[in-house]
């Protein structure tokens, strides 16, 4: 009986699919609730992001969590749902931007006093927000010049000058702060700038201008309202138009443009430093663009360097929730 020729079989090895580009989900998010757990809170959290390989900060205090996070898409929504199974952070709502690389050395979760520092302990954003105003909306005032009720409208940056140099919205009102803790004062000393007028108060991503719409609030200044997710929620919703520059992040990246996309590197040469606190900055920052301050600026000085001055400095004064 003749036998049968050897079977020949053929194994086809796919392709390896190449890392695409943007690949890297960037979160940042905050909420304002009251937290009585932060050492064990905070050991759950770094055992869950070890566990997805989560680069980052998260800030935890007794007021809340504001966070930064990058990874996967898989890992990072992994992540969002772990955290929406606490009742705490159920209603947290991410911002996110795109890269190609994850803009954080390493993780950290740490304890504050604060999630971003005011100093104003009466200030209790969980016990009741200030209205919040829609991207939307807010384009749609500033093409007409004035809100819904005909009163002209002040948009007021919230932020820190370093941030502030490298971009804002057309004829904001910027004080060049050099920490968040300044505003108060600021405030103050410039109060009788608003009578009469809507503002808006605008931050990178909502926690700092919520603070600051409070206190104006507290001040009896009626027609005040909070950019509702900041600066990254209406460069999300909107075509980005009033925004000049670039917005400051508190990453690797340094500033994203108007479709929320890094700026390219610089040459090493050519870079200037951005003061900030971004621990995990692997490099100086992009040269500051020179914007003016506001078209109406303040007789009010700066406050003196302090928090917030230098990326060395321990503490952070983020904004980016």
């Amino acid at each position: 009986m003749p036998t049968q020729p050897p079977r020949i079989i053929t194994i086809r090895f796919a392709r390896p699919v190449p890392h695409s580009r943007m690949s890297i989900v960037n979160l940042a998010a905050y909420r304002f609730v009251s937290l009585h757990d932060l050492p064990m809170l905070r050991e759950r959290m770094r055992e869950r992001c070890a566990l997805l390989d989560l680069k980052g900060t998260i800030l935890l205090a007794p007021e809340g969590i504001n966070l930064f996070l990058a990874g996967s898409r898989e890992r990072v929504d992994a992540f969002i749902g772990w955290l929406h199974e606490d009742p705490r952070f159920a209603a947290i709502v991410p911002r996110e931007s795109l890269s190609d690389t994850v803009p954080f050395r390493r993780l950290r979760v740490r304890l504050k006093q604060e999630i971003i520092t005011m100093r104003q302990p009466a200030i209790r954003p969980e016990g009741g927000r200030a209205p919040a105003l829609d991207a939307a909306t807010l384009q749609r005032w500033l093409a007409q010049g004035h809100d819904d009720a005909g009163r002209e409208l002040v948009m007021l940056d919230t932020r820190n000058d370093y941030e502030t140099a490298l971009g804002a919205f057309a004829g904001a009102v910027d004080y060049r702060l050099a920490s968040f803790t300044g505003f108060p004062a600021a405030i103050a000393a410039d109060r009788g700038r608003y009578d009469g007028k809507t503002v808006v108060s605008y931050c990178t991503g909502g926690i700092r201008c919520e603070k600051a719409a409070l206190h104006m609030r507290d001040l009896g200044m009626s027609h005040v309202y909070q950019l509702e997710g900041g600066i990254l929620n209406y460069l999300e919703q909107t075509d980005g138009a009033y925004w000049r520059g670039d917005c400051f992040v508190f990453d690797e990246r340094v500033a994203v443009d108007k479709r929320l996309r890094a700026r390219p590197p610089l040459p090493r040469g050519e870079r200037a430093g951005v003061r900030g606190r971004a621990d995990d900055a692997a490099e100086p920052g992009r040269p500051s663009i020179a914007l003016p301050a506001s078209t109406r600026p303040s007789s009010h000085p700066s406050p003196q360097r302090g928090e917030g001055a230098y990326a060395t400095r321990a503490e952070l004064d983020w904004s980016g929730a």
